[in-house]
Protein backbone atom coordinates (compact mmCIF):
# COMPACT_ATOMS: atom_id res chain seq x y z
CA UNK A 1 0.00 0.00 0.00
CA UNK A 2 1.76 3.15 -0.89
CA UNK A 3 2.13 5.48 2.24
CA UNK A 4 -0.73 8.17 3.30
CA UNK A 5 1.89 11.17 2.56
CA UNK A 6 -0.83 13.83 3.97
CA UNK A 7 -0.63 11.81 7.29
CA UNK A 8 3.30 12.65 7.91
CA UNK A 9 2.35 15.81 9.80
CA UNK A 10 2.09 19.11 9.62
CA UNK A 11 5.14 19.73 7.21
CA UNK A 12 3.76 18.26 4.31
CA UNK A 13 0.16 20.47 4.86
CA UNK A 14 2.28 23.45 4.47
CA UNK A 15 3.98 22.38 1.23
CA UNK A 16 0.19 20.88 0.28
CA UNK A 17 -0.86 24.45 0.72
CA UNK A 18 1.79 26.17 -0.93
CA UNK A 19 0.90 23.89 -4.11
CA UNK A 20 -2.67 25.04 -3.62
CA UNK A 21 -1.79 28.70 -3.37
CA UNK A 22 0.47 28.59 -6.52
CA UNK A 23 -2.27 26.45 -8.60
CA UNK A 24 -4.29 29.36 -8.84
CA UNK A 25 -2.39 31.02 -11.16
CA UNK A 26 -3.16 28.63 -13.79
CA UNK A 27 -6.76 29.32 -13.20
CA UNK A 28 -9.18 32.21 -14.09
CA UNK A 29 -9.19 33.76 -10.73
CA UNK A 30 -7.86 37.63 -9.52
CA UNK A 31 -4.71 38.00 -8.07
CA UNK A 32 -6.24 38.25 -4.83
CA UNK A 33 -7.72 34.71 -5.11
CA UNK A 34 -7.10 32.80 -1.60
CA UNK A 35 -7.67 29.37 -0.32
CA UNK A 36 -8.34 27.84 3.19
CA UNK A 37 -7.80 24.27 4.12
CA UNK A 38 -11.33 22.31 4.31
CA UNK A 39 -10.44 18.97 5.33
CA UNK A 40 -7.70 16.23 5.08
CA UNK A 41 -8.77 12.92 4.10
CA UNK A 42 -7.87 10.83 1.06
CA UNK A 43 -6.39 14.08 -0.26
CA UNK A 44 -6.60 18.11 0.77
CA UNK A 45 -9.69 19.91 -0.08
CA UNK A 46 -9.37 23.62 0.09
CA UNK A 47 -12.12 26.37 -0.14
CA UNK A 48 -11.12 29.00 -3.26
CA UNK A 49 -12.41 32.68 -2.45
CA UNK A 50 -11.69 35.49 -4.93
CA UNK A 51 -12.62 38.25 -3.20
CA UNK A 52 -12.72 40.70 -6.16
CA UNK A 53 -15.47 38.32 -7.98
CA UNK A 54 -17.25 37.27 -5.30
CA UNK A 55 -16.69 34.00 -6.77
CA UNK A 56 -15.75 30.66 -4.52
CA UNK A 57 -14.84 27.01 -5.76
CA UNK A 58 -13.52 23.91 -4.18
CA UNK A 59 -9.47 22.51 -4.82
CA UNK A 60 -8.43 19.12 -4.18
CA UNK A 61 -4.80 18.79 -4.37
CA UNK A 62 -4.36 14.79 -4.43
CA UNK A 63 -2.27 12.69 -2.36
CA UNK A 64 0.88 10.85 -4.38
CA UNK A 65 0.60 7.64 -5.18
CA UNK A 66 -3.47 6.48 -4.80
CA UNK A 67 -4.71 7.15 -8.57
CA UNK A 68 -2.97 8.02 -11.66
CA UNK A 69 -3.99 10.90 -13.61
CA UNK A 70 -5.39 8.72 -16.26
CA UNK A 71 -7.67 7.71 -13.45
CA UNK A 72 -8.66 11.07 -11.97
CA UNK A 73 -9.57 12.20 -15.49
CA UNK A 74 -11.99 8.77 -15.69
CA UNK A 75 -13.75 9.69 -12.10
CA UNK A 76 -14.63 13.32 -13.97
CA UNK A 77 -15.88 12.23 -16.71
CA UNK A 78 -17.94 10.07 -15.14
CA UNK A 79 -19.23 12.39 -12.45
CA UNK A 80 -19.72 14.90 -15.54
CA UNK A 81 -21.84 12.15 -17.33
CA UNK A 82 -24.04 11.18 -14.53
CA UNK A 83 -24.76 15.12 -14.10
CA UNK A 84 -25.59 15.55 -17.43
CA UNK A 85 -27.19 11.95 -18.71
CA UNK A 86 -28.86 11.08 -15.60
CA UNK A 87 -29.74 14.35 -14.00
CA UNK A 88 -28.06 13.86 -10.32
CA UNK A 89 -26.37 16.99 -9.24
CA UNK A 90 -22.76 16.75 -9.11
CA UNK A 91 -20.12 19.80 -8.72
CA UNK A 92 -19.19 20.68 -12.83
CA UNK A 93 -14.97 20.47 -13.37
CA UNK A 94 -13.43 24.16 -14.03
CA UNK A 95 -10.61 23.69 -16.30
CA UNK A 96 -7.49 25.84 -15.90
CA UNK A 97 -7.16 28.54 -18.33
CA UNK A 98 -5.40 26.15 -20.99
CA UNK A 99 -8.81 24.29 -20.78
CA UNK A 100 -6.97 21.43 -19.04
CA UNK A 101 -9.13 19.67 -16.13
CA UNK A 102 -6.48 18.51 -14.55
CA UNK A 103 -3.35 20.72 -13.35
CA UNK A 104 0.46 19.70 -11.76
CA UNK A 105 1.96 21.50 -9.63
CA UNK A 106 5.67 21.03 -8.44
CA UNK A 107 6.59 20.26 -4.84
CA UNK A 108 8.24 23.73 -3.11
CA UNK A 109 10.89 21.40 -1.47
CA UNK A 110 11.38 19.69 -4.82
CA UNK A 111 9.41 16.94 -4.02
CA UNK A 112 6.96 14.97 -6.62
CA UNK A 113 4.38 17.31 -8.33
CA UNK A 114 0.97 17.00 -7.32
CA UNK A 115 -2.26 16.89 -9.25
CA UNK A 116 -4.82 19.42 -8.44
CA UNK A 117 -8.57 19.63 -10.23
CA UNK A 118 -11.17 22.64 -9.34
CA UNK A 119 -14.61 22.00 -8.87
CA UNK A 120 -17.64 24.26 -8.73
CA UNK A 121 -18.78 25.48 -5.45
CA UNK A 122 -22.56 23.63 -4.59
CA UNK A 123 -25.02 24.95 -2.46
CA UNK A 124 -26.22 22.68 0.78
CA UNK A 125 -25.35 21.55 3.59
CA UNK A 126 -25.10 17.84 5.16
CA UNK A 127 -28.11 16.04 5.89
CA UNK A 128 -29.86 17.51 9.26
CA UNK A 129 -29.52 14.74 12.11
CA UNK A 130 -33.26 15.07 12.70
CA UNK A 131 -34.24 14.29 8.59
CA UNK A 132 -32.05 11.39 8.13
CA UNK A 133 -34.70 8.49 7.52
CA UNK A 134 -36.28 11.30 5.44
CA UNK A 135 -32.51 11.88 3.07
CA UNK A 136 -32.02 8.21 3.27
CA UNK A 137 -34.96 7.44 1.14
CA UNK A 138 -33.78 10.10 -0.93
CA UNK A 139 -30.18 9.14 -0.93
CA UNK A 140 -31.78 5.84 -2.34
CA UNK A 141 -33.38 7.25 -5.38
CA UNK A 142 -30.36 9.26 -6.06
CA UNK A 143 -28.17 6.09 -5.66
CA UNK A 144 -30.51 3.93 -7.74
CA UNK A 145 -30.42 6.87 -10.47
CA UNK A 146 -26.14 6.40 -10.48
CA UNK A 147 -26.46 2.76 -10.43
CA UNK A 148 -29.07 2.97 -13.76
CA UNK A 149 -26.65 4.89 -15.09
CA UNK A 150 -23.11 3.13 -14.37
CA UNK A 151 -25.13 -0.11 -15.94
CA UNK A 152 -26.26 1.68 -19.51
CA UNK A 153 -23.14 3.80 -19.60
CA UNK A 154 -20.53 3.12 -22.37
CA UNK A 155 -17.86 4.08 -20.81
CA UNK A 156 -14.69 5.53 -22.98
CA UNK A 157 -11.96 3.20 -23.90
CA UNK A 158 -9.21 4.92 -21.50
CA UNK A 159 -11.89 4.25 -17.91
CA UNK A 160 -9.89 3.30 -15.77
CA UNK A 161 -10.91 3.18 -12.11
CA UNK A 162 -9.94 0.13 -9.41
CA UNK A 163 -11.98 -2.04 -7.71
CA UNK A 164 -13.63 -2.28 -4.10
CA UNK A 165 -14.23 -6.41 -4.02
CA UNK A 166 -12.62 -8.18 -1.22
CA UNK A 167 -8.88 -8.21 -2.09
CA UNK A 168 -8.55 -4.59 -2.50
CA UNK A 169 -10.49 -3.58 0.90
CA UNK A 170 -9.47 -6.74 3.22
CA UNK A 171 -7.12 -9.04 1.41
CA UNK A 172 -3.74 -9.13 -0.52
CA UNK A 173 -3.86 -5.79 -1.80
CA UNK A 174 -5.60 -3.82 1.25
CA UNK A 175 -6.32 -0.17 -0.56
CA UNK A 176 -6.27 1.67 2.91
CA UNK A 177 -4.11 -0.97 4.90
CA UNK A 178 -4.78 -3.88 6.67
CA UNK A 179 -7.27 -3.79 9.72
CA UNK A 180 -4.70 -5.83 11.86
CA UNK A 181 -2.36 -2.58 12.10
CA UNK A 182 -6.08 -0.37 13.11
CA UNK A 183 -5.57 1.39 16.55
CA UNK A 184 -6.56 -0.74 19.35
CA UNK A 185 -6.35 -4.01 17.20
CA UNK A 186 -4.86 -6.75 19.89
CA UNK A 187 -5.43 -9.45 22.01
CA UNK A 188 -9.18 -10.67 21.70
CA UNK A 189 -9.99 -7.75 19.32
CA UNK A 190 -7.97 -9.21 17.37
CA UNK A 191 -9.13 -12.88 17.00
CA UNK A 192 -12.91 -11.37 17.02
CA UNK A 193 -12.60 -9.10 13.94
CA UNK A 194 -10.84 -12.26 12.43
CA UNK A 195 -13.59 -14.31 12.98
CA UNK A 196 -15.59 -11.62 11.10
CA UNK A 197 -12.72 -11.10 8.03
CA UNK A 198 -13.45 -14.89 7.67
CA UNK A 199 -17.57 -14.77 8.15
CA UNK A 200 -17.05 -11.79 4.99
CA UNK A 201 -15.01 -13.34 2.96
CA UNK A 202 -17.36 -16.48 2.70
CA UNK A 203 -20.62 -14.49 2.57
CA UNK A 204 -19.08 -12.16 -0.27
CA UNK A 205 -18.12 -15.31 -2.36
CA UNK A 206 -21.24 -16.84 -2.15
CA UNK A 207 -23.02 -13.64 -2.88
CA UNK A 208 -21.04 -13.04 -6.29
CA UNK A 209 -20.17 -10.55 -8.24
CA UNK A 210 -22.47 -11.01 -10.91
CA UNK A 211 -23.41 -7.84 -13.70
CA UNK A 212 -26.11 -7.50 -12.15
CA UNK A 213 -24.57 -6.72 -8.12
CA UNK A 214 -21.35 -5.28 -9.11
CA UNK A 215 -20.13 -2.60 -11.30
CA UNK A 216 -19.25 1.58 -11.56
CA UNK A 217 -19.95 2.97 -7.76
CA UNK A 218 -19.00 5.81 -6.09
CA UNK A 219 -18.21 3.92 -3.22
CA UNK A 220 -18.10 6.79 -0.31
CA UNK A 221 -21.77 8.25 -0.09
CA UNK A 222 -21.40 8.87 3.95
CA UNK A 223 -23.54 11.85 5.14
CA UNK A 224 -19.74 14.71 4.41
CA UNK A 225 -20.47 13.80 0.39
CA UNK A 226 -24.18 14.78 0.40
CA UNK A 227 -25.37 18.55 0.23
CA UNK A 228 -29.28 18.99 0.81
CA UNK A 229 -30.35 22.23 -0.60
CA UNK A 230 -34.00 22.53 -0.51
CA UNK A 231 -35.48 19.73 -2.51
CA UNK A 232 -32.07 18.42 -4.04
CA UNK A 233 -29.77 16.17 -2.76
CA UNK A 234 -26.18 16.66 -4.40
CA UNK A 235 -23.22 14.34 -4.40
CA UNK A 236 -19.69 15.48 -4.40
CA UNK A 237 -16.37 13.59 -4.09
CA UNK A 238 -16.16 10.49 -6.32
CA UNK A 239 -12.32 10.33 -5.60
CA UNK A 240 -13.08 6.44 -4.20
CA UNK A 241 -15.35 5.73 -7.26
CA UNK A 242 -14.24 2.29 -8.86
CA UNK A 243 -16.08 -1.15 -9.02
CA UNK A 244 -17.54 -2.71 -6.64
CA UNK A 245 -21.07 -3.83 -5.16
CA UNK A 246 -23.63 -1.62 -6.08
CA UNK A 247 -25.11 -2.21 -1.91
CA UNK A 248 -21.85 -1.10 -0.93
CA UNK A 249 -22.91 2.33 -1.81
CA UNK A 250 -26.00 1.52 1.16
CA UNK A 251 -22.85 0.74 3.16
CA UNK A 252 -21.07 4.03 3.15
CA UNK A 253 -24.07 6.09 3.77
CA UNK A 254 -23.52 4.76 7.35
CA UNK A 255 -20.49 5.28 7.71
CA UNK A 256 -19.14 6.10 10.91
CA UNK A 257 -22.63 6.13 12.43
CA UNK A 258 -23.30 2.52 12.25
CA UNK A 259 -23.80 2.08 16.24
CA UNK A 260 -27.11 4.98 15.88
CA UNK A 261 -30.52 2.59 16.65
CA UNK A 262 -31.71 4.33 13.84
CA UNK A 263 -29.92 2.64 11.20
CA UNK A 264 -32.38 -0.38 10.22
CA UNK A 265 -34.60 2.40 9.57
CA UNK A 266 -31.95 3.84 7.38
CA UNK A 267 -31.87 0.84 5.51
CA UNK A 268 -35.42 0.75 4.61
CA UNK A 269 -35.67 4.24 4.14
CA UNK A 270 -33.15 3.68 1.44
CA UNK A 271 -34.31 0.72 0.00
CA UNK A 272 -37.73 2.28 -0.41
CA UNK A 273 -36.24 5.24 -2.69
CA UNK A 274 -33.79 2.81 -4.44
CA UNK A 275 -37.07 0.90 -5.31
CA UNK A 276 -38.96 4.09 -7.05
CA UNK A 277 -35.60 3.72 -9.91
CA UNK A 278 -34.87 0.09 -10.12
CA UNK A 279 -35.51 -3.45 -8.72
CA UNK A 280 -33.72 -4.44 -5.35
CA UNK A 281 -34.22 -8.18 -4.39
CA UNK A 282 -35.07 -9.01 -1.70
CA UNK A 283 -31.81 -11.16 -1.38
CA UNK A 284 -29.61 -8.10 -1.72
CA UNK A 285 -31.54 -6.41 1.01
CA UNK A 286 -30.92 -9.04 3.10
CA UNK A 287 -27.06 -8.69 3.07
CA UNK A 288 -27.16 -4.76 3.73
CA UNK A 289 -25.28 -5.71 7.08
CA UNK A 290 -22.75 -7.50 5.41
CA UNK A 291 -21.84 -4.70 3.54
CA UNK A 292 -22.26 -2.81 6.88
CA UNK A 293 -19.54 -4.43 8.47
CA UNK A 294 -17.23 -5.27 5.36
CA UNK A 295 -17.00 -1.68 5.43
CA UNK A 296 -16.97 -1.06 8.57
CA UNK A 297 -13.61 -3.10 8.81
CA UNK A 298 -12.08 -1.40 6.18
CA UNK A 299 -12.54 2.25 8.13
CA UNK A 300 -10.65 -0.02 11.08
CA UNK A 301 -7.84 -0.20 8.09
CA UNK A 302 -8.68 3.60 7.22
CA UNK A 303 -8.07 4.88 10.71
CA UNK A 304 -4.99 3.31 11.59
CA UNK A 305 -3.48 4.34 8.22
CA UNK A 306 -4.98 8.00 8.35
CA UNK A 307 -3.40 9.44 11.32
CA UNK A 308 -3.42 12.88 9.29
CA UNK A 309 -7.10 13.00 9.35
CA UNK A 310 -8.74 14.87 11.92
CA UNK A 311 -11.47 12.59 12.10
CA UNK A 312 -9.00 9.43 12.31
CA UNK A 313 -7.54 10.91 15.18
CA UNK A 314 -10.66 11.48 16.91
CA UNK A 315 -12.20 8.48 16.12
CA UNK A 316 -8.81 6.39 17.23
CA UNK A 317 -9.15 2.55 19.50
CA UNK A 318 -13.33 3.76 20.32
CA UNK A 319 -13.89 2.84 16.85
CA UNK A 320 -11.73 -0.24 17.22
CA UNK A 321 -13.97 -0.90 19.94
CA UNK A 322 -16.99 -0.48 18.22
CA UNK A 323 -16.40 -2.60 15.91
CA UNK A 324 -15.84 -5.34 17.98
CA UNK A 325 -19.42 -4.42 19.51
CA UNK A 326 -21.00 -4.52 15.95
CA UNK A 327 -19.10 -7.78 14.63
CA UNK A 328 -20.38 -9.67 18.07
CA UNK A 329 -23.92 -8.73 16.83
CA UNK A 330 -23.74 -9.48 13.43
CA UNK A 331 -21.57 -13.24 13.88
CA UNK A 332 -24.37 -13.98 16.21
CA UNK A 333 -27.12 -13.24 13.95
CA UNK A 334 -27.87 -10.42 15.76
CA UNK A 335 -28.60 -7.93 12.54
Amino acid sequence: MPVHDLSEGRAVLARVTEVARSALARYPLSDEAEVTLISVSENATFRVDDPATGERAVLRVHRLGYHTDDAIRSELVWLSAVRDQEGVTTPRVLPATDGEPLVRVPDPDGGPARTCVMFEFLPGTEPPQDRLVEEFERLGEVTARMHRHARAWRRPASFTRFHWDYDAALGATSRWGRWRDGVGVTGEAARLLSRLDRELRARLAGYGTGPERYGLIHADLRLANLLVDGRDLGVIDFDDCGFGWYMYDLAAAVSFIEHDPRVPELIDAWARGYRTVLELPAEDEAEAWTFIMFRRLLLVAWVGSHQGADIARTLGAAYTDGTCELAERYLSGGF
